[in-house]
């Protein structure tokens, strides 16, 4: 059964960086697309970046391009997610996800079928 286990959220200051871990247990992620998502108070849960099996990126949300980046390492089965010149609006808990079924690419990835971790909060405030 994979496990999907975020660390790295905390506190930070407008403009700071954070850098997000998404590590896996239990199945490898070689094959595997792998998006993060962030559900800021009281509102829904939204895809921000996702990266294919062969590493190519998609951005689900227009405010982070530019700032953030994921990565991933097959050999370590662990996901990154970098966040720079980080802004109020960028707090939320932010959650890894893993769908098997998509065939390794982000357009095939489906939220409702994926393994989620169990996220980290991120608060952005002076």
């Amino acid at each position: 059964q994979l496990q999907l286990v975020e660390s790295g959220g905390g506190l930070v200051q407008p403009g700071g960086s954070l850098r997000l871990s998404c590590a896996a247990s239990g199945s490898r992620l070689d094959n595997d697309a792998i998006g993060w998502f962030r559900q800021p108070p009281g509102k829904e849960r939204k895809g921000v970046l996702c990266v294919s099996h062969g590493g190519i990126t998609t951005n689900y949300e227009d405010s982070v391009e530019g700032r953030f980046t994921i990565s991933r390492d097959n050999a370590k089965n662990t996901v990154w997610l970098q966040m720079n010149n980080l802004e109020p609006e960028d707090t939320a808990v932010y959650f890894c996800a893993v769908d098997p079924e998509s065939a390794g690419l982000c357009r095939l990835f489906e939220p409702s079928r994926a393994y989620w971790g169990q996220g980290t909060q991120v608060t952005v405030s002076s």
